[in-house]
């Protein structure tokens, strides 16, 4: 009888940490975080709530769901690590609050992650806001005193399949906020992103060595790369973007990445997309150098340029900051690029600039209905110009500017 009691306090504390969903085909078990010890204060570190609230949902033989309710959950770093069980079906990370890092500069650990999922296989993560409070380390950056905190990304999908992030809001990443890494059929859709236009690096979703990802309906204003396309990419879809401020949605850079033989991005479609303010729209970047690589198999429709920099550029001599360039001409091979239906207004008097590589020329460009006007000093339509160095390709139906290819 002595052991009775601890047996019943144990019984009573797992009764309490799982809510199970009514029986039936989607019946399942709720992991509310606050019945395992969370506290919706915002100043108390919630990790290890939030891990157990998982490691148990992980386990678990049904469908599984774990829960953040409403409120600010301080969490300092957390990895959410898979394979689970959950019945066969995919595990769900339901946010209904905000959760926020930990105030002031570093504090969340030195991988470059803040909020991590990986080695999953189909996982849901949805609602919710990621405070990454990113102001603290992006002025330590600014004051260039050398002994910043490593910056962390928000949110990081890694080495994982099957995977969907909905309707999540990220506010001042340190870093990168939504990052997809080796990972295959992920779909971001409905994700907002917030940070001031001169945070550092702050790139809104970044994709890394990844294939079959799909961006949809994203409403991203940030102080670099709304969308960033990295090395060993394919199969990509993003369609219903919209981008200001920011640095556009780029491909690259390509051509400086360490540990990879060839740098390679193809079959990419990016489709019906709003750039507002930008720096620039529709970007591939490349390093010169001699690190090979490709990118192929691109298609650009359907987008709305407002006031943008660069609204069509391909920079294969991409050097931001002019410190520290590699020089000579860049070994990344750029073909099969077509732009569709892009329209709207340039901030400077190069509306398309294809800038590509001497030893190895850009080809099969193909400009198609293409409409850019840029407004002068006087803030009167005048007309736009293109750029062409080491370009090859074609242009069909009405092309403004004319086209230099």
């Amino acid at each position: 009888m002595a052991m009775a009691k601890p047996i019943l306090s144990l019984l009573a504390h797992l009764h309490a940490a799982v809510l199970f969903l009514p029986s039936g085909p989607a019946a399942g078990a709720i992991y509310n975080v606050q019945r395992y010890g969370a506290r919706p204060d915002g100043l108390a570190d919630a990790a290890a709530p939030f891990l157990r609230a998982w490691a148990d949902a992980c386990r678990s033989t049904r469908p599984a769901t774990v829960y953040v309710p409403p409120g600010r959950y301080l969490v300092s770093s957390a990895t959410f690590t898979g394979p689970c069980h959950s019945g066969g079906a995919a595990v769900t990370f339901a946010v209904a609050g905000t959760i926020v890092a930990p105030a002031g500069a570093g504090g969340r650990g030195s991988s470059g992650r803040w909020i991590t999922f990986e080695n999953m296989d189909g996982l849901v993560v949805s609602g919710g806001t990621l405070d990454g409070r990113g102001r603290a380390l992006w002025a330590c950056r600014a004051r260039r005193q050398g002994n910043c905190p490593t910056p962390t990304s928000s949110l990081t999908i890694a080495n994982s399949r099957g995977v969907t992030v909905s309707g999540v809001r990220s506010v001042d990443s340190e870093l990168f906020h939504v990052v997809v890494l080796q990972s295959h059929g992920v779909t971001v859709r409905g994700v907002t992103v917030q940070a001031p236009a001169d945070s550092p690096n702050t790139d809104g979703i970044h994709v890394h060595m990844s294939s079959h990802v799909s961006v949809y309906d994203a409403r991203i204003s940030t102080g670099d790369d709304c969308v960033s396309i990295g090395p060993g990419n394919s199969h990509l879809w993003i369609e219903r973007v919209a981008c200001g401020p920011g640095h556009g949605i780029s491909i690259g850079s390509l051509g400086k990445q360490e540990g990879m033989a060839v740098e390679a991005v193809e079959n990419v479609t990016v489709k019906t997309a709003w750039f507002t303010g930008t720096t620039n729209g529709l970007r591939i970047k490349t390093w010169g150098g001699s690190k090979p690589g490709f990118v192929r198999g691109v298609t650009f429709a359907d987008a709305t340029m407002s006031g943008v920099d660069n609204p069509i550029i391909i920079d294969q001599r991409y050097c931001p900051g002019d410190s520290g360039c590699p020089g000579g001409s860049s070994s990344i091979r750029i073909s099969d690029v077509r732009y569709v239906g892009i329209r709207g207004s340039s901030a400077t008097p190069v509306a398309v600039n294809f800038d590509c590589s001497r030893s190895n020329p850009c080809s099969g460009i193909r400009l198609q209905d293409v409409a850019l006007t840029y407004y002068g000093t006087r803030n009167r339509p005048v007309a736009a110009t293109s750029y062409c160095r080491n370009a090859q390709g074609s242009t069909r139906g009405l092309v403004l500017p004319p086209s230099c290819l």
